[in-house]
């Protein structure tokens, strides 16, 4: 898929993970990373999974009023590199993350 526009990243929500799931994919060993309620802008450089220990975010696409994903506390999130966004944290944040390299599938 050579070529791809933003228009084509999409955030992956999975809802309620099993716990076996997490355990295999060693979420308690990855870094934390939390943030108060406001509006931030990011911009993915690599792809991210991460998985809300709490809070409640709604992911807008940069410069647009589209909302692309609503995720909250127990959801295992992936967000695609190359993503501009703005995430409007509406309860405070709370979670662990890791970045993939590029080089994996």
């Amino acid at each position: 898929m050579a070529g791809e526009s933003s228009s084509d990243l999409n955030i992956i929500v999975h809802k309620n993970p099993s716990e076996s799931h997490l355990s295999e994919l060693g979420i308690k060993s990855w870094p934390k990373w939390g943030c108060s309620p406001g509006k931030y802008q990011l911009k993915f450089d690599a792809q991210e999974t991460c998985y809300l220990l709490r809070g409640k975010v709604k992911v807008y696409r940069k410069n647009s009023s589209e909302m692309m994903a609503e995720f909250g506390a127990g959801d295992l999130v992936i967000l695609p590199e190359g993503l501009s966004c703005t995430w409007d944290v509406s309860v405070a944040v709370d979670k662990h993350y890791k970045f993939e390299s590029s080089s994996s599938s």
